[in-house]
């Protein structure tokens, strides 16, 4: 959970001092020793216990006694310094409701200069074997910490988004910072969650967008119908952070993978169906 915005507005510079402190020493430690803290801040030691008691109550940061008293910023505390650097860079004013969540992010409304949604990254924060195999942007050997996860994936995304609109139906990208990106709010419905007046037309324009993007060089490869969004019968396509270059090795397989599963999609809801072969041809043309 997103660390409630009072609370983040309530916090002492002590405190963000700290936040800081240990967003940098984990670069070296897994958990941080109090005296690290000490020296990086300039606080004495009983400040210092005094501010991480209360960021441990807040839910930014955890305490682990063993082999020595050391501490490590948790999704709520680095969720905490990218909204202050994002509010700092006028990105956003105020923070909303969860809107969305998936097993590897979590997504709020909030307001910038209008109407927007940011995104928090969690890779790994249920399980990180999994997502250490299966995206080759995370090193291969040496720990690759949660909160190092979550920012390569959401500089992955707005990376994508940026390479990608406005040519492609996608949300407009606004800012990113740590494991956040800002983007343009979407309004509408998963496709796997309405019910389409004219599949064959929204079918033909999902796949209209894949060719858009094969064409600037990426690949989705998570593609479903649950990571398109239609927006006033305009189906925009979300959630980039696994996106393959047109280039790499695996690149033909993983399309094919996600025009398979949309058009599984269309003949499963809609017995809309499409020639495997031939939509991939068009897609490639």
């Amino acid at each position: 959970m997103v660390v409630a915005p009072e609370r983040i507005r309530s916090l002492h510079k002590y405190e963000k001092a700290i936040l800081t402190a240990l967003e940098r020493s984990m670069k070296r430690y897994e958990w941080v020793p109090l005296e690290s803290l000490e020296q990086a801040t300039g606080l004495s030691e009983s400040e210092v216990n005094y501010r991480l008691s209360r960021l441990i109550q807040w839910g930014m940061v955890r305490f682990n006694p063993v082999p020595y008293d050391g501490y490590a910023l948790v999704f709520g505390g680095y969720d905490t310094l990218a909204l202050m650097t994002l509010v700092k860079k006028g990105a956003i004013s105020a923070l909303g409701a969860k809107i969305g969540e998936g097993k590897e992010s979590v997504v709020h409304e909030a307001l910038g200069l209008g109407p927007v949604a940011i995104k928090f990254h969690r890779v790994g924060q249920r399980s990180f074997n999994t997502p250490r195999l299966n995206r080759e942007y995370l090193p291969e050997t040496g720990s690759c910490p949660w909160l190092l996860a979550s920012r390569l994936s959401a500089e992955r995304e707005y990376l994508a988004l940026n390479a990608l609109h406005p040519k492609v139906s996608v949300p407009l990208p606004v800012a990113q910072n740590r494991n956040a990106v800002v983007m343009a709010k979407i309004e509408g419905p998963s496709l796997a969650r309405c019910k389409l007046s004219d599949p064959a037309a929204t079918l033909d324009a999902v796949l209209k967008n894949v060719r858009a993007a094969y064409q600037l060089g990426v690949i989705h490869a998570d593609l479903s119908e649950f990571n398109i969004l239609m927006e006033d019968d305009r189906p925009v396509i979300i959630d980039w952070p696994q996106w393959m270059e047109t280039t790499h090795p695996n690149a033909a397989a993983t399309l094919e993978r996600d025009i398979t599963n949309i058009l599984a999609f269309f003949v499963r809801k809609y017995k809309l169906a499409y020639d495997p072969g031939e939509t991939l041809r068009c897609v490639t043309a």
